[in-house]
């Protein structure tokens, strides 16, 4: 016959064996429900080929968001606003399961995401999921409405990783149609950022290639930047970009062109309460213009070739 004493290391067993199985339905009740948030955020232009969900997070292929015009200034230069082919969402179990969103990693594999400078200077990244809705909202209950803009889901990212990824940057400022750069071979790693408020300081580590039309250059950017105030601590690094593709931002519309030459920058910038302070090196190798008039980054030719 058992004693109440040799029953006890049984109903501990029990009872943790208990409050593991509880644990883990709670935790997979809160996974599903991060899920469906996610289904959810992505809109109607957005469109995934599964969505897994698993013990750790969620699993995302194929994801893309088609383009929205957004308003009717300035239509959208390109296809989609965001692919990826891979996303990868680690939420945190703590934050979860007291219905938290938090996430501790969010890893991006081969993504393409489109971003657009507005005539009017305005910058424009995925629209169609971050710009206030337009006349398509109208209709709805407008209590319902108010209500969620009014209260948004407040979001934090604890890591970004972009692995492999591709930026095309439309520049409506300098030409019609947008000027275009473009960023390949994009690995980059961005720690702590609040959504939707933008408070907080975000590290941020990045390295790409500036594509040129002669050959290919380049970036590094490291430090850190506070989006919401704009205020941040940047070195950012430029080697061999190809000068015919910064081609307007060197020279008017109305001057002549950049036939060859690359650019080598050094940069350290800072931003505290408004106030630019961005000491650097600036390197001109082998430029070649069409002709010898006209002003290049707004000083006469004669006299920047001459400094040379």
């Amino acid at each position: 016959m058992r004693t109440k004493k040799s029953r006890w290391p049984i109903i501990l067993s029990v009872a943790v064996l208990a409050l593991g199985f509880g644990g883990f339905a709670a935790y997979k009740a809160a996974i599903q429900s991060f899920k469906g948030k996610i289904e959810q955020a992505l809109g109607p232009h957005g469109e995934v080929k599964e969505i897994r969900v698993s013990l750790t997070g969620v699993e995302i292929t194929d994801l893309r968001i088609r383009a929205t015009s957004g308003n009717n200034t300035t239509s959208w230069p390109a296809e989609d606003e965001l692919r990826a082919t891979r996303i990868l969402v680690l939420p945190s179990f703590a934050d979860l399961i007291t219905g938290k969103i938090v996430i501790e990693k969010l890893r991006i594999e081969n993504a393409y995401i489109a971003m657009l400078r507005a005539r009017d200077g305005k910058m424009r990244v995925l629209p169609s999921l971050l710009e206030a809705p337009g006349a398509a909202d109208k209709g709805k209950d407008p209590s319902s409405s108010s209500s969620s803009a009014a209260n948004p889901t407040e979001l934090r990212i604890n890591r970004i990783e972009l692995v492999n990824g591709a930026v095309e940057f439309f520049d409506a400022t300098v030409r019609t149609p947008p000027h275009t750069l473009r960023l390949e071979q994009i690995n980059a790693a961005i720690g702590r950022l609040q959504l939707p408020d933008l408070k907080g300081i975000s590290t941020l580590d990045i390295a790409g290639t500036l594509k040129g039309v002669k050959q290919d250059g380049k970036i590094s950017i490291s430090g850190s930047v506070e989006f919401a105030t704009k205020e941040s601590g940047l070195t950012t690094r430029l080697r061999n970009v190809d000068l015919v593709a910064l081609h307007p931002y060197l020279l008017k519309a109305s001057e002549t062109d950049v036939k060859s030459g690359t650019l080598d920058l050094d940069l350290n910038s800072s931003v505290q309460k408004g106030v630019l302070h961005a000491p650097g090196t600036l390197t001109l190798k082998n430029l070649e213009l069409s002709s010898n008039s006209g002003t290049l980054m707004g000083m006469p030719r004669n006299i920047v070739v001459g400094s040379m």
